[in-house]
């Protein structure tokens, strides 16, 4: 049986928080009792965090519904160009993934969230006002990506570091917040631009909107104790990047945490394909235009719902066990469902499916990473972990988009074997983690 040292209990805004620290790492459900675990101060960071995911990721859900108006309105047939757009955003989401312990350390997430509100609103306003596609680039790609990634690494990693049994539904309720801002500011976006306001009023809105959120968020993300001691240790004995560098070393020497960095980074190559590309997809089959004015946000809503009910579950079923199920399912829907999807009900069913498992995937993979990697390396291994994520996201859709475009009329079931194969190769990595962590029985919670 693992030994536990229990730590002196700890205040914090009249809280009382027991954490400990696990000095033997088995294969059993490492990071379970390593943390603080709740209290209304926990609770509060939660809060903040779902508002932070809602800013960011509500806007990146939304690049479906812009992309086919530039598309079909502003830049006329240059697809392939525009979809670098989306690209470059949700992969500068994870840039300062190799320093993010010490951006953590040098500024806390406080100033972190402070220069995301900056920056994400002020790109979406400068692209309100851009004439060429490059002016896109600079805004709603590089610009809004870099400062949503100050947002992402303090959002995700601050439920990891409060809640330990419960760290599945802590980080589904922050993920629900990305589904919850997809289906709000989609529909929103989608309203100003069909009552002829326009996108540039539709990206301003959204730009409001999101400078709000990220606001809250910055008034409630905080650090735990417990991480504020470890940083405080940290600071006494002036480790700097010699000593980060050398932790993440440690890290690339873990067999498991390397078997994640493998799933980031295949997956990511194939997730976000069904999310862009579905609406032009259903507008290519003349159905009617409803569906692909309505996608987004019914597979943002699906997210939402998907991220708290796969929190809640994999606190029970093992985290790991999750995201294997969650993972595999997502590239079997679209190999199974999206490549035979022709008809109006069958665009939709492949949209439900995938948008649950989906959100499966994309909230299990954080919730796992403290498991694999230890409490005290958080910052570290999402650094790494999401660093690795910066290629697929980069490169994936753009690869997808010149997959099709290379037949006239462009054939979407290419980019639906993609997807469908990265997601379910991803997944069967996930299977061999858990096999390594806990072997080949079934039944046990991993």
């Amino acid at each position: 049986m693992s030994e536990k040292i229990e730590q002196p209990v700890q205040h914090y805004d009249k809280e009382e928080i027991v954490y400990n620290v696990d000095t033997h790492k088995d294969h059993g459900e490492v990071g379970v009792v390593d943390a603080p675990n709740g209290g209304r101060a926990a609770w509060t960071v939660v809060f903040g965090c779902f508002c932070g995911m809602f800013a960011i990721y509500g806007v990146n859900y939304s690049w479906g519904l812009f992309l086919r108006t530039y598309n079909q309105s502003v830049y006329i047939g240059q697809m392939n160009a525009l979809s670098w757009i989306g690209s470059i955003c949700i992969s500068l989401y994870f840039i300062i993934g190799p320093i993010n312990e010490w951006v953590v350390r040098k500024l806390g997430y406080t100033k972190m969230l402070a220069i995301g509100t900056i920056m994400c609103p002020l790109a979406l306003m400068l692209a309100s006002i851009s004439h060429q596609i490059w002016h896109l680039y600079l805004t709603q790609g590089v610009m809004f990506g870099i400062g949503a990634s100050f947002v992402w690494f303090s959002c995700i990693a601050a439920p990891m570091e409060w809640f330990s049994s419960r760290r599945g539904i802590a980080v589904g309720i922050t993920m629900c917040g990305s589904g919850v801002g997809g289906l709000i500011l989609s529909n929103i976006c989608q309203a100003i631009i069909q009552r002829d306001l326009g996108y540039r009023w539709a990206l301003r809105v959204a730009g409001f909107i999101c400078f709000f959120f990220l606001v809250l968020a910055t008034i409630f993300v905080k650090q735990s104790p417990a991480h504020l001691a470890m940083q405080s240790r940290m600071d006494e004995n002036r480790e700097g990047f010699r000593e980060m560098f050398s932790r993440q070393k440690k890290l690339l020497q873990n067999t498991e945490f390397n078997m994640m960095l493998i799933v980031g980074f295949i997956t990511t190559f194939g997730y976000l394909v069904p999310s862009f590309l579905l609406p032009s997809y259903a507008t290519s089959l003349h159905l009617n235009p409803w569906i692909g004015t309505n996608l987004s946000a019914i597979m943002s809503a699906i997210n939402a719902i998907s991220k708290l009910a796969n929190g809640f579950t994999s606190d029970r079923i093992g985290r790991i066990n999750g995201l294997f199920i969650c993972t595999f399912l997502s590239g079997v829907m679209s190999l199974a469902i999206w490549t035979n999807a022709r008809t109006e009900a069958s665009i939709w069913v492949f949209a439900v499916l995938y948008g649950f498992f989906g959100g499966g995937y994309l909230t299990l993979f954080p919730a796992s990473i403290p498991q694999v990697a230890g409490y005290d390396n958080i910052s570290a291994a999402n650094g790494l972990l999401y660093f690795s994520n910066t290629f697929g996201y980069l490169f994936g859709t753009p690869i997808a988009s010149a997959i099709i475009n290379r037949s006239t009329p462009p054939n979407y079931v290419y980019a639906a074997v993609w997807g469908g194969l990265l997601m379910a190769v991803g997944g069967l990595f996930c299977l061999a983690l858990r096999v390594v962590r806990a072997g080949w029985k079934p039944l046990v919670k991993v």
